[in-house]
């Protein structure tokens, strides 16, 4: 062999050392990592339970992300989804509406987790009627889901909101202050507060969120510039909620036990979590989340929602009807202004869940 095979051959010898020690001196690629706020709510606690069981991870993994879940105060996480701190945040549709969207922030509702069917409730004391109610003060978070239920009790009592007089109490105070001043008659509130106050004598339910069902609805909203871009986030988030879904719906040890950490999680106890479950219309499937979105139900409930949004100042400052703000549905028709639309209902990722589609 000539001296030129050896020589040619070392120098392969040496590149090829190059570059092996050029690849294990390069880091490996950092994976997209996105951030997911949410709040304690019956609804949303399967979303620690994923996080905690691996869950949550495995989904991301096999769609090569990373997602990291911060546990924050209801209005203060969907302020943070606001401002871009979060890429994704649990709220109800109310919300969606009169903060992210009313702001301009594009948002999609990518899950449909479940409807309040008895979650919140106005609870009154001393037999307190419709027929009574009329100049009472009722103690409620103002401008909230509370305020939507105490408004559509009003209406269809063929009252008007100026027939009672609000009292805006925050959330943490309110069911103390009620249980402790008998001269207070009536409260709006939501679970757990509402079992805790209904557990005292002489009170009772007047109207919960089961007399107006659909209209309080739970959702996961994603940025939606952002579920474009990276459409792993939605496929890896959907999976895994469908996935906790199966876990909760099973019957046995298995259930109890996934119930049993969110209800820890919650600081409440499993019967009471059980009892709150039986006031929530979970969308255990994401076929039944799919079929109510296409339903006309979803878009004759979020016309009460804006409408109520709209008298109550909360679609922005010059807002000059309920249509400011475009409400698009998986059938492509649009609720509002077609040119601001920033509040999107898609199906398009719960319905890969329901083919079976989404790899895990």
């Amino acid at each position: 062999m000539s001296r030129s095979f050896f020589a040619k051959s070392f120098i392969r010898c040496v590149f090829l050392a190059c570059v092996l020690l050029c690849s294990a001196a390069t880091p490996a690629l950092a994976k997209e990592k996105f951030k997911v706020a949410w709040s304690i709510y019956v609804g949303w606690m399967p979303w620690p339970y994923a996080e905690e069981s691996g869950i949550l991870k495995k989904w991301a993994d096999a769609h090569d992300i990373e997602i990291e879940l911060i546990q924050m105060d209801y209005v203060a996480s969907i302020e943070a989804y606001v401002a871009g701190q979060v890429d994704a945040c649990v709220m109800t549709n109310m919300e969606m509406l009169n903060m992210p969207a009313a702001s301009g922030i594009d948002s999609t509702a990518l899950i449909i987790g479940d409807y309040s069917n008895g979650n919140d409730a106005l609870l009154v004391r001393d037999g307190l009627t419709a027929k009574t109610i009329k100049g009472q003060e009722i103690s409620l978070v103002e401008l909230t889901v509370s305020h939507y239920l105490l408004n559509r009790f009003l209406e269809k009592n063929k009252l008007e909101e100026d027939d009672v007089r609000v009292v805006n109490t925050s959330d943490s105070d309110i069911g103390p202050i009620f249980l402790s001043n008998d001269s207070q008659k009536a409260v709006v509130t939501w679970n757990p507060i509402v079992m805790q106050i209904e557990q005292n004598p002489g009170i009772s339910k007047l109207f919960t969120s089961a007399d107006i069902p659909g209209e309080i609805i739970d959702l996961m909203a994603v940025n939606t510039k952002t579920l474009k871009k990276n459409p792993a986030l939605g496929k890896a988030l959907v999976g895994a909620w469908y996935e906790t879904m199966g876990v909760m719906s099973r019957r046995g040890s298995d259930a109890d036990k996934a119930l049993g950490a969110m209800a820890g999680k919650a600081e409440s106890s499993l019967v009471e979590f059980k009892s709150q479950l039986k006031t929530t219309a979970m969308f255990y499937t994401a076929d039944a989340a799919v079929q109510y979105a296409a339903s006309a139900e979803i878009k004759r409930n979020m016309d009460y929602v804006r409408q109520f949004c709209f008298r109550h100042g909360l679609l922005g400052e010059g807002a000059e009807s309920a249509d400011v703000v475009g409400i698009q549905y998986p059938d492509g028709t649009i609720q509002g202004d077609r040119d601001n639309v920033n509040f999107r209902f898609d199906t398009s990722y719960m319905q890969m869940a329901a083919d079976g589609k989404l790899k895990r």
